[in-house]
């Protein structure tokens, strides 16, 4: 029965795809309770799960209050009030070119793992690896370096960074897209992407140039990885490439607009003559590879794109479509020449690839390499 499971926090943390640091911060703002058998603390399987069920709400609470402010600014432009206002007033009071904004990665929460709030832990599930082992506090006087982007492989290198002791690794949770939009903004310090252009056949440069124009900047390869579709166990609609998505009532489950799956999805639909609007579930929209693949699993869809591993994971079929290049992006100025010579020491290392060997899925073939650099 569920009231005698119990676990201890490593168990925690792999339950909830985060670091034992974030469980430890948990239970000691009692948020998650605690107690010890021995040296070691212990969670009930009762407990964890009425924590869970917080944080769904306090999601729900988030999502209704953004909507009714939608709802009510909406309304309230729809029949502006006529009290004599200045011509300008009600623009000020009531600008519509201001709505509001969900959380972006160019106005990001930026969050180490030992302080995200419930809602950021299962908005994350799926994607949040350690960071850091042990329950410490902050040192004072380290830099802080934004890590921005979605991949586990990012976790790894977030906790590489902090072994040098003078930077803190901070990870805000974006897609490719948004990533570079953060950078652009001046929120993120080194950005992950990985989306392809349909006229070129390239990865990420083709994006890269045209948002960072006038910017100096250095693309560095992390990993390569397969890119596919995701179909239901003995791919019952027998898909097997990308002309096959316009069969007619094919089920998809999407990524958000500017996830890197997302561009990939939309660029073949444009090269193959296939119309978004043909695909039931298009509009329908999911943050991460492990999202999209539960609802294949679950039988709520037909077929997803997304990265070879979150397929393993979930326990569905994965067709290879495509090899894709997961590059970082930093900008060249001479107050990061420090930690961008650490970043490329690390990718170089032979113990961060033996590491990143391990976590599986990946080809490391080009890891470290240059794959395009501008004069500072």
């Amino acid at each position: 029965m569920s009231e005698q499971i119990s676990y201890t926090t490593e168990e925690i943390a792999r339950l909830l795809k985060v670091s034992k640091l974030t469980v430890y911060d948990l239970i000691k703002k009692g948020e998650l309770p605690a107690y010890r058998v021995g040296k070691q603390m212990r969670i009930d399987h009762d407990d964890l799960e009425m924590y869970k069920q917080r944080a769904k709400d306090g999601m729900l609470r988030e999502q209704a209050g953004q909507l009714q402010l939608r709802e009510l600014q909406n309304d309230t432009l729809a029949h502006p009030p006529d009290i004599g206002m200045a011509p300008d007033a009600a623009d000020r009071l009531y600008p519509a070119q201001h709505p509001p904004q969900e959380p972006t990665a160019a106005s990001p929460a930026f969050v180490h793992a030992a302080y995200a709030r419930p809602e950021e832990i299962l908005r994350n599930i799926g994607t949040v690896q350690p960071v850091t082992e042990e329950p410490l506090m902050p040192p004072s006087g380290m830099r802080p370096l934004v890590i921005t982007g979605q991949d586990t492989s990012l976790d790894l290198l977030a906790r590489y960074m902090e072994k040098d002791g003078r930077f803190r690794a901070l990870r805000s949770f974006a897609g490719s897209m948004d990533s570079l939009v953060s950078m652009y903004m001046g929120h993120s310090d080194i950005v992950s992407t990985h989306l392809y252009d349909g006229e070129t056949g390239e990865y990420n440069l083709p994006y890269v140039r045209k948002l960072l124009v006038s910017r100096s900047f250095t693309v560095i390869n992390l990993v390569s990885r397969r890119a596919g579709l995701y179909v239901q166990r003995g791919n019952p609609k027998r898909i097997n490439s990308w002309k096959q998505l316009g069969q007619t009532g094919i089920r998809l489950a999407n990524r958000e607009r500017g996830a890197g799956a997302r561009v990939l999805l939309d660029e073949q639909l444009r090269l193959n003559g296939i119309r978004p609007s043909t695909l039931r579930g298009y509009d329908r929209e999911e943050t991460s590879h492990i999202a999209v693949a539960a609802r294949i699993a679950a039988g709520e869809a037909d077929v997803g794109v997304g990265s070879e591993k979150a397929a393993a994971m979930v326990g569905i079929e994965f067709v290879p479509l495509a090899v894709e290049r997961y590059d970082l992006v930093v900008l060249n100025r001479p107050e990061h020449a420090e930690w961008i010579a650490l970043l490329k020491r690390t990718l170089q290392s032979d113990e961060f690839k033996r590491e990143l060997q391990a976590i599986g899925g990946y080809d490391l073939s080009r890891t470290g390499e240059i794959i395009y650099e501008t004069d500072y």
